[in-house]
């Protein structure tokens, strides 16, 4: 009981200063990748849409030079109409699920083409009835093609969160409306951005570097494992 204590006592303080947390992560200055900067600079729901689908299941270093080629190819719905989709495949290569998602694009292509006048829908809930287009990408969206608040959860943001002990959940859907709950929408905008750098530099998936970590003193997983130390 006193251990269960403890960790909700750390998660509480977690929450508590989560101003503290999110501005120390900033502080820090962390290098960003070059699909992230590019991703921070188009402010088109377009090019967000098609390269966050190419970035699924893809690390960012083999994302942002197949962003690139595609966009050469097009940059609004109906540049797509005219491109087959072996092009598009062979232009996305190697980005997992290349031939999926070369399929996946010129669809929504034709679906914004036809049904939306060539504009992306500034709706979570239109944006997920494309193929293939789950809450991640939609908010995503959201935010960075729309500059509308909007939390986009991905394994990182996911993997930290519950690290920091911020929420307790099991899915990037639950953190997502967990974090809706408890994260000043200040924040909103820029989590995704925040977290993702945050969880390539330090907070990785294995071995995060807790030691050197800027926010450590206010992390729930940091200060359970020095307990179990001390």
């Amino acid at each position: 009981m006193e251990a269960v204590f403890c960790y909700k006592y750390t998660m509480k303080r977690a929450i508590d200063n989560i101003d503290k947390i999110v501005n120390g992560i900033k502080k820090a200055n962390l290098p960003q990748t070059e699909f992230v900067k590019m991703m921070e600079e188009f402010h088109d729901p377009f090019k967000v849409l098609i390269c966050c689908i190419l970035s699924l299941r893809t690390n960012d270093k083999t994302t942002y030079p197949c962003s690139l080629r595609m966009l050469q190819l097009g940059t609004k719905p109906e540049d797509f109409l005219s491109v087959d989709v072996d092009t598009l495949a062979k232009a996305i290569y190697p980005v997992g699920f290349y031939k999926n998602k070369a399929q996946q694009i010129l669809d929504i292509s034709k679906e914004l083409v036809e049904k939306y006048n060539s504009k992306v829908p500034n709706s979570i809930d239109e944006l997920v009835k494309f193929k293939g287009v789950g809450r991640k990408t939609a908010n995503l969206v959201m935010a960075k093609g729309f500059d509308s608040p909007a939390i986009c959860v991905d394994v990182h943001v996911h993997r930290i969160s519950n690290r920091l002990g911020l929420v307790k959940t099991d899915t990037p859907d639950e953190t997502e409306m967990a974090l809706r709950k408890i994260l000043p929408q200040k924040y909103w905008l820029d989590i995704n951005t925040i977290l993702v750098t945050f969880g390539q530099n330090l907070c990785k998936p294995q071995r995060p570097m807790c030691e050197s970590c800027p926010i450590n003193e206010y992390c729930a997983t940091f200060q359970k494992n020095s307990n179990k130390k001390d």
